[in-house]
């Protein structure tokens, strides 16, 4: 079990990478990656995330079409908030593209600001559907292969390749487009996109495990983002503490408000801010290997404060999470599962 553990959070062998959204993909230069998300491989090129980031609000653009903003937002500004717009934002005559300048916290307070009293929709699952910026697996290697493949590091685009010397390893972005998100559940599924057979099939997934179990069951993890970054990986011990009926509501000013419903595990165990979506995994012994059965969503409201300090000082020990099982069936149809 040692050794499976292991492949559990081996940049080789890990199910686990982020998503998140690209702006200027083909552009390195000016590329942008935002809205950091957990997510899973389950097989097939499909990857399991959470929900709930798709409907909060970027508040404004790291660049947007100049085609988009002319039809779209100019003809509702007025001249001062245009000319707030032209200081900045440039556009670049070959690309057709406006691009965010150097800009201070005041500057981006304004411009999403203009943008809300506009009515103008940022939230990530709109910007990704104009093609304003792109989700993006992010899969990080500390040698320059896809998986030890050179064959198929060559078929990957220029751009598509990144070296980070921050934390000294190459990244590969393979776009990912939303299947189906599943709010109520705080669950979302993405497929890869323009990738072949063969870059999927080296890709480590896990199985998946659509049960819903009342007690707790025996070696329990959460495999998540490293303590210290996104970068590394860790697998942790977790405990259901309980079940829940769950409800709550998510704020949504443009789609409308929405609620979170359905059956949930109250879980007790370390998670760190910025690991949603991970998953929890359970050992399957039949199969000797590990199953995902449930997505981390929420921070739960059982909180420990350190030293009595409330100024922006708790640490929360519970989680909320989403069992597989209540999405299962739209799983199965989908042919996930």
């Amino acid at each position: 079990m040692i050794t499976t553990k292991r492949q559990l959070i081996d940049e080789m062998t890990s199910p686990l990478h982020r998503i998140m959204w690209a702006y200027n993909v083909e552009e390195p230069q000016r590329r942008s990656l935002e809205n950091n998300m957990c997510a899973f491989h389950v097989g097939k090129g499909y990857f399991l995330s959470v929900a709930h980031n798709l409907r909060t609000n970027a508040g404004f653009m790291k660049s947007i079409d100049e085609a988009i903003f002319q039809k779209e937002l100019l003809y509702k500004l007025d001249g001062s908030q245009k000319l707030f717009f032209d200081q900045h934002y440039f556009t670049d005559d070959y690309t057709r593209k406006m691009y965010l300048n150097n800009i201070d916290q005041a500057g981006m307070h304004g411009l999403a600001n203009i943008l809300k009293q506009k009515r103008f929709d940022t939230r990530w699952v709109t910007l990704a559907e104009k093609k304003i910026c792109v989700p993006h697996v992010l899969l990080q290697f500390k040698e320059n292969s896809f998986y030890g493949h050179p064959e198929l590091t060559a078929s990957f685009k220029p751009h598509e390749v990144q070296y980070e010397p921050d934390i000294k390893k190459y990244t590969f972005l393979l776009e990912v487009e939303l299947v189906e998100a599943f709010y109520s559940a705080d669950i979302a599924l993405y497929r890869l996109v323009n990738q072949s057979k063969e870059v999927i099939d080296l890709i480590p997934s896990i199985n998946i495990d659509c049960e819903f179990y009342e007690e707790n069951p025996a070696n329990m993890y959460c495999l998540q983002s490293s303590p210290t970054g996104p970068a590394g990986r860790l697998l942790n011990e977790a405990n259901i503490e309980g079940i829940l009926d769950h409800f709550g509501v998510f704020p949504d000013e443009f789609g409308g408000n929405y609620l979170f419903d359905g059956y949930r595990y109250l879980v007790k165990g370390y998670f760190r801010f910025g690991s949603s979506g991970a998953p929890y995994l359970l050992y399957d012994y039949v199969h000797n290997c590990y199953v995902a059965n449930a997505i981390q969503s929420e921070a739960s409201g059982i909180q420990l404060s350190i030293r009595n300090d409330r100024e922006g000082n708790f640490q929360y020990i519970n989680a909320i999470v989403s069992p597989l099982y209540i999405i299962k069936d739209r799983l199965k149809a989908l042919g996930v599962v």
